[in-house]
């Protein structure tokens, strides 16, 4: 295997891998919300509202993230880096998501423009982990709930 698609494939992997840890990770508050809302009212309709919000974000980034790490796959199965390229603008081109472009954008800057989705996606996931926790002891008033 070339060092391209090595790399490709490996970025595809941890893409995939970081997409699905994060999603699932906003999803918990999403899902343990309601179970603690009964819990003295947990919080009030701005709070839900800024914690689905959120919440949401990081699922939209998730979405994106395992669409691109397809797209790695895809050129990761070409036999040049270049044909792989060519399949990944094609691809987008068909679904309309893109116009191709004169010269085409190399594996590694596209590969770096999706590590900055994941910075962006972990801090989404962070700023939505720290609203949960803030709505958390507001509604115990700093008590722990057992």
């Amino acid at each position: 295997m070339t060092q391209w698609k090595t790399t490709t494939s490996a970025a595809a992997r941890n893409l995939g891998r970081n997409a699905i840890l994060c999603g699932v990770t906003a999803l918990l508050p999403l899902i343990l919300g309601p179970v603690t809302a009964g819990y003295q009212g947990f919080a009030s309709p701005l709070g839900w509202l800024l914690l689905l919000a959120f919440g949401l974000i990081v699922v939209a980034m998730t979405i994106h993230l395992l669409f691109d790490a397809l797209l790695f796959r895809l050129a990761s199965s070409h036999e040049t880096e270049a044909a792989g390229v060519a399949a990944i603008d094609d691809v987008l081109s068909r679904m309309r998501l893109r116009t191709p472009d004169a010269a085409p954008r190399g594996l590694d800057r596209r590969i770096a423009g999706s590590r900055r989705i994941v910075w962006r996606q972990r801090f989404v996931l962070a700023v939505c982990l720290v609203l949960f926790a803030i709505l958390l002891l507001d509604a115990t008033d700093g008590q722990p709930l057992c």
